[in-house]
Parts: structure tokens; C-alpha cells; sequence
């Protein structure tokens, strides 16, 4: 051990000074929701036919379709605006709902003989919040929002509930020295005792069932449940199948969630920061 401490401090500094000013950061780069242009949409079954989980879906009934776009399901792959032009992808991420209802938005169409849209019969109405933050100013706005509420930082506990670890490669990432979370108030810790939130992610597979009730019913009240991406949200790509029961409020009670897959950091902060709203402040 000494001879490698002689070496270290003969060696002294050999790293580069680090830059003066903080880099700025490319704010959700990744490809977003999907954005579809209702009033001129002319068919939507190439859209929905590509679509490989279900979020675009449609059904014919007496001369009507009835168009649904669940952001819920949404894995954002593009698939629906390659078979379509009136469908484009968007670099919106921040879409958090605290409602599961709230990622899904209806439109309906008299319907021509061929099937195609004659005419928008009801266009669609969105309850999401799609306004782009800034990273220090959602980092703000949480944090004060935190010391409203909690009086003190956060505590969170992340639950792998059977996901293929993309979203917790964004957790990650949130703990990052480009993120740093750490500095908002904001610490994961390893025990659910410890927690005033879990962060969910994954379809919750039929092996972690009880893993997640007992997580859940092991951290204190108030708690908060936050289910992560698309397979948090509905199951995603997997689904509810043999393997799999699909969201995490199959399982567990959710506040909010995030759609995604995965969803970006700054998605992630603009959930919790929504999840911390729905905690009763001090007076």
C-alpha cells in the first residue's frame, strides 16, 4: 500500500482543469410523442395497422370510427408516422398524468364507403401538460416544492418490477454529475422504510408480484407511487400475458405516471415534481 502511495504522489496531478461554466444541455433530443393532425387525417388504419402495442387503435360501428391514441402504451418507436404522413413524431417528453385516463385522447370520424374520414366528428382534447422546462428550472421547482411539503429532501426507492432495465439506465442517469440530482434534494435510498416514494418500473411480472405489494406496504404513509414508462404505465410492449400483469396498478395503487420508453431524465423530474404535488402541504 505505501509503495502505491509513493507512486501516486510522485505521479501529483495528471488530470485536466474542468470547465468554468456548466455546459448547457440538450433538452429532449429523443424522439417524443407522436403528434397527429386530426382535421386532416384521411385513414387511420395504416397507422393503427403498424402500430406493434395497441396505443393507436380504432373501431367501425354504424358509420363511425372512434380513434384512440394511448400514450400510456406508447413506446414512441415512429412506426405509425412511417405508414402515415398525417401522423409526425415529436421531441415533446414531459407528459406526465397523474390520471391513467388523462395519456388518452379520442377523435371520431364519419366515415365515407370506402372507409376512409369523410369528417371530423369529435376532435380530441388533451388534459397533458406539455410545456418544456429547462433542467434547473424543474430542479427549482421541485426543490421548493420539497421544502413545502416534506420540509426536507426526498427519498426514493426504486423498484425493478420486470423491466429490460432501459428506464433504469435514465434513473441512472439522474444521479449522474450531468444531472445530479442530488443537488434538488433528492437521494435514492435502499430501503423502502426509508422512502417517500417508489419509482416503478417495468410490466410487474407474475415473479415480483409479492416482491412489489410488500415493497409497497413497507414504506410509510404518505407515500407516493410513481409507475415508470410505458410498461409501468400498461404493460408496454409485453403486455398482461402468462409472464406478465401488465401495469403497476395492477398491483399497487399509482399517483402518477410517466410515459416513455424510456423516459428521459428530465420526463422523470417533471414526474416527480408532479407525484410531489399530490402530497398535502404544511400549512
Amino acid at each position: 500500500m505505501f509503495d502505491i502511495l509513493r507512486k501516486s504522489l510522485a505521479a501529483g496531478i495528471v488530470t485536466e482543469a474542468g470547465p468554468t461554466a456548466t455546459p448547457g444541455l440538450a433538452r429532449c433530443v429523443g424522439r417524443g410523442r407522436p403528434e397527429i393532425d386530426f382535421a386532416n387525417w384521411k385513414d387511420a388504419r395504416p397507422a393503427v395497422a403498424a402500430c406493434p402495442t395497441g396505443a393507436l387503435a380504432c373501431v367501425d360501428r354504424g358509420g363511425i370510427r372512434t380513434v384512440r391514441l394511448d400514450l400510456g402504451k406508447c413506446t414512441f418507436c415512429g412506426l405509425c408516422a412511417e405508414a402515415d404522413a398525417s401522423v409526425r413524431m415529436t421531441h415533446a417528453c414531459e407528459l406526465t398524468a397523474m390520471r391513467r385516463e388523462d395519456l388518452k385522447v379520442t377523435a371520431k370520424y364519419e366515415l365515407g364507403p370506402d372507409g376512409t374520414h369523410r369528417k371530423l366528428l369529435a376532435p380530441p382534447r388533451s388534459t397533458l401538460d406539455s410545456q418544456v422546462s429547462s433542467l434547473d428550472a424543474l430542479g427549482t421547482k421541485l426543490k421548493e416544492r420539497l421544502d413545502k411539503v416534506l420540509g426536507r429532501s426526498l427519498h426514493i426507492r426504486e423498484v425493478d418490477a420486470g423491466s429490460c432495465n432501459g428506464c433504469e439506465v435514465e434513473i441512472v442517469g439522474l444521479n449522474s454529475p450531468v444531472y445530479d440530482i442530488e443537488r434538488f434534494g433528492i437521494h435514492f435510498v435502499a430501503s423502502p422504510r426509508h422512502a417517500d416514494m417508489l419509482l416503478v418500473t417495468g410490466p410487474v411480472s407474475r415473479n415480483m408480484e409479492l416482491a412489489l405489494r410488500k415493497t409497497y406496504d413497507a414504506t410509510p404513509a404518505p407515500r407516493l407511487v410513481v409507475a415508470v414508462g410505458a410498461c409501468g404505465c400498461s404493460g408496454g410492449i409485453f403486455g398482461a400475458n402468462y409472464a406478465s400483469l401488465g401495469g403497476v396498478d395492477k398491483v399497487i395503487p399509482v399517483d402518477v405516471y410517466i410515459p416513455g420508453c424510456p423516459p428521459n431524465p428530465h420526463a422523470l423530474l417533471h414526474g416527480i415534481l408532479t407525484a410531489i404535488g399530490r402530497l398535502p402541504g404544511k400549512a
